[in-house]
C-alpha cells in the first residue's frame, strides 16, 4: 500500500485527508493519506523516506513550504519563482518539489464568473501563499497589483521576486477591483480595522480561509454589495492539482466533495 502525508506545524486542522482519502477510494488506489506534525529539525529525515520510497508523496502546509527547499533535487518553475513547496514527488531518481497552489487560486478564480485581467489588486497579508497569489495573478494578466502587510519590512521583501508590486502601510486603502484576505484574522471571527465603508460596489471580496465558512471579511463585503467567495476551491483545486501529480489522473470535483469539507 502506498503511503502519502501532509506535513506541517500545527496539523489537526487540515481537511486534506479527508479529501485525498475520498479521491483514493473513488478511484481504487491502494493507498493511504495521513496527516503528520514534525518539528523543523525532523523535516530532512522525512523526505528522505520519499527519496528511499518508503513514503511516496508528500504535501507541505505552515511553516514549512520553504524549509523543504533544501532538501529537495529539483523546483518546478512556480516552487522555483514563488520559493514555495507544498507538494513532494519522487520523479526520475530525483525529489521535485512543486507549487500547486498557483493552480489551486487560478481554477479557483476562473471557476468564478468574474474577469480578472486587467483587474487592480489589493492583497491584505505577505507570507504563506501569498508569492503563489501574485504568480498566479500576473499569469492572469491582471493590471496592478498592491500588497499590504501588518509587518511592512515582509511585504517589501516580496520585490525581490515581484519587482512590479505596489507597496501600502498596513490600515490604508488603494483603488482596486479584487481584494484579497491572505492574512490569518478572521479564523478566529476576527475583524480587519480597515475603512471599506467609501470603496463602491462591484468589487470581488476573496478570503483564502474557507473554514469560517464566512469571515468577518466577507460579511462586510457582502454589505457594500460586493461579490465574495471563500478559500474552498483554492483547497480543493490544489489538492486536485498534487492528486494528479502523484497518480496521473483527474480526481472529480462535485457536490459530494463540497459536503465532505461542509461536514467536518
Amino acid at each position: 500500500m502506498k503511503k502519502y502525508f501532509v506535513i506541517g506545524n500545527p496539523i489537526n486542522h487540515s481537511l486534506s485527508p479527508k479529501l485525498h482519502n475520498y479521491w483514493l477510494e473513488q478511484n481504487n488506489i491502494n493507498a493511504v493519506y495521513e496527516k503528520i506534525k514534525l518539528e523543523e529539525n525532523e523535516i530532512e529525515n522525512f523526505i528522505l523516506k520519499i527519496k528511499d520510497q518508503k513514503i511516496n508523496g508528500c504535501n507541505v502546509t505552515v511553516p514549512f513550504k520553504k524549509s523543504v527547499i533544501p532538501f529537495l533535487d529539483k523546483l518546478s518553475p512556480e516552487a522555483e519563482q514563488t520559493q514555495s513547496v507544498n507538494t513532494i514527488c519522487f520523479h526520475n531518481g530525483d525529489l521535485v518539489g512543486h507549487n500547486t497552489d498557483v493552480g489551486g487560486f487560478q481554477k479557483a478564480l476562473n471557476k468564478l464568473d468574474y474577469k480578472v485581467k486587467d483587474k487592480k489588486i489589493l492583497i491584505l497579508g505577505a507570507g504563506g501563499v501569498v508569492p503563489s497569489i501574485i504568480f498566479a495573478l500576473n499569469k492572469m494578466e491582471v493590471s496592478e497589483i498592491t500588497v499590504s502587510n501588518r509587518t511592512y519590512k515582509k511585504a517589501e521583501n516580496l520585490k525581490s521576486q515581484f519587482n512590479k508590486i505596489n507597496i501600502i502601510k498596513w490600515g490604508e486603502i488603494t483603488e482596486f477591483d479584487i481584494i484579497i484576505n491572505a492574512t490569518s484574522l478572521g479564523l478566529n471571527n476576527e475583524t480587519i480595522d480597515l475603512n471599506i465603508s467609501n470603496i463602491g460596489d462591484n468589487k470581488l471580496f476573496y478570503d483564502v480561509i474557507y473554514n469560517p465558512d464566512e469571515t468577518n471579511f466577507l460579511k462586510d463585503g457582502k454589505k457594500l454589495g460586493n461579490q465574495t467567495e471563500n478559500g474552498k476551491f483554492m483547497f480543493i483545486y490544489q489538492a486536485f492539482e498534487a492528486f494528479k501529480l502523484w497518480h496521473d489522473l483527474e480526481p472529480s470535483v462535485n457536490k459530494q466533495i463540497l459536503n465532505l469539507l461542509n461536514n467536518d
